[in-house]
């Protein structure tokens, strides 16, 4: 039992936001129509029938038939729903069911009130309720006007069913009322709640869209430069090699200037290349910071961030830049965080970046082990710094350090004109 309570606890923790919304949601639309069956319906009806053995039979029986309404709406309401959220196809067989429970219960409402087994104020009461399931499945199925004026329809022929059986005076226009107040109650009740759900996906469908049109967006322009950088460069090699070949073939000694030439090019596209490749643009930290911060506020979630990155190396700022963006997109990604603080930290030897966020199921902890994060260290190593994770409590902390004073990598050697000439044939 506490493997299974642990289970159902860590599944609640693993679903988005917007998946508990939807979730809540339908745990009250499922439990609306028991609630006013006992508070409209059973409670009041069972209370004031006269003890005698018609009414009681059709008491019991309006009673059974509410039942099943509210048992239908409740198995009928995840295919509604997936209707109105564009998920599925109109679910015209369960409304045609819910009608037909709802005229079968009118009409015992009615024979009640034909023979004089309750009281009319408490009969109109139960007709309130009983229109509810019908509306509540009807609220997600149609449109508002489709639903105004079915409903104009029903309440009219309510009320001429009770006149048909003698009730009179101001009570048929009380009759009209109650029933135009159920009937809005399960309009509201269940068309804003649903209205809400499908904006919330809708911007959750927009956000995808957006982050895979900015992917995209990256990918041409890292094709462009990657262009830039080559076709340029690559011509201008082509261009050199053939010219040194023509210079070889008639032994002028031109030639060897032309391919140390074409060696330097080449040497230097490399370098480009990785620079493209590696870091696409030089992140700014202090952007990078902000902007992270900026979207898990927008997120809904507590960003705290201190510390400047003023004075720090372009390198390291980069570096870091980096990681900020991986601990941002992992918190957004994983869990479902309230906070999460960010801290700089820079002294005479080291620069540390610690990010930590909460609402980290252990699942979602294990997930972060992967290749987002050996990313990071190559970048890291790049520049000599560390980074460490860690992940517990329902809490996970990513921390980065960079040094200061750190030896230059050797830049590749270039060999000179006279080494080419020593080993030249």
């Amino acid at each position: 039992m506490v493997g299974r309570i642990r289970g159902l606890k860590r599944g609640w923790h693993e679903r988005s936001k917007i998946e508990k919304v939807e979730f809540q949601s339908m745990a009250m639309w499922h439990a609306m129509p028991w609630l006013f069956f006992f508070s409209w319906g059973s409670v009041p009806l069972g209370a004031a029938l006269r003890h005698e053995t018609l009414p009681l039979v059709l008491g019991c029986t309006l009673t059974g038939v509410a039942v099943l309404q509210c048992v239908h709406v409740n198995r009928t309401l995840r295919r509604s729903l997936d209707h109105f959220l564009q998920r599925a196809e109109p679910p015209r067989r369960d409304l045609a069911v819910a009608l037909v429970l709802l005229i079968v219960a009118l009409g015992f409402v009615l024979a009640l009130q034909a023979v004089d087994g309750v009281k009319v104020d408490v009969l109109i009461l139960a007709t309130m309720f009983v229109v509810m399931p019908y509306g509540q499945s009807l609220a997600f199925s149609v449109p508002i006007r489709t639903f105004f004026i079915r409903f104009a329809v029903i309440d009219t022929g309510i009320v001429a069913g009770f006149a048909a059986v003698g009730v009179r005076d101001g009570r048929l226009v009380g009759t009209a009322l109650v029933i135009a107040f159920g009937t809005l109650v399960s309009l509201l009740s269940s068309r804003c709640g649903a209205w809400t759900l499908a904006v919330m996906w809708e911007a959750d469908r927009a956000r995808e869209v957006e982050a895979r049109l900015a992917v995209a967006e990256e990918r041409l322009r890292f094709g462009r430069d990657l262009h830039d950088v080559m076709g340029r460069n690559l011509a201008v090699i082509a261009l050199k090699s053939e010219l040194a070949v023509q210079l070889a073939k008639r032994g002028r000694p031109e030639a060897v200037d032309q391919m140390v030439e074409v060696q330097r090019i080449a040497q230097e596209s490399q370098r480009e290349v990785r620079e493209v490749v590696r870091g696409y643009r030089e992140a700014d930290l202090a952007v990078e910071l902000a902007g992270a911060q900026g979207v898990l506020e927008a997120a809904g979630i507590d960003c705290r961030v201190s510390g400047s990155s003023a004075g720090l190396p372009v390198s390291v700022q980069s570096a870091l830049g980096w990681v900020v963006r991986e601990a941002t997109t992992n918190v957004l990604r994983h869990g479902d965080a309230q906070r999460c603080d960010i801290t700089l930290t820079i002294t005479e030897e080291r620069t540390s970046l610690v990010v930590e966020n909460d609402g980290v199921p252990e699942a979602a902890s294990e997930g972060r082990k992967g290749s987002g994060l050996a990313g990071l260290r190559e970048r890291l190593a790049a520049v000599g710094g560390t980074l460490d994770f860690a992940a517990g409590d329902g809490r996970f902390r990513l921390a980065a350090q960079v040094p200061l004073d750190r030896p230059r990598q050797d830049a590749p050697r270039r060999v000179g004109r006279q080494e080419i000439e020593r080993v030249a044939p």
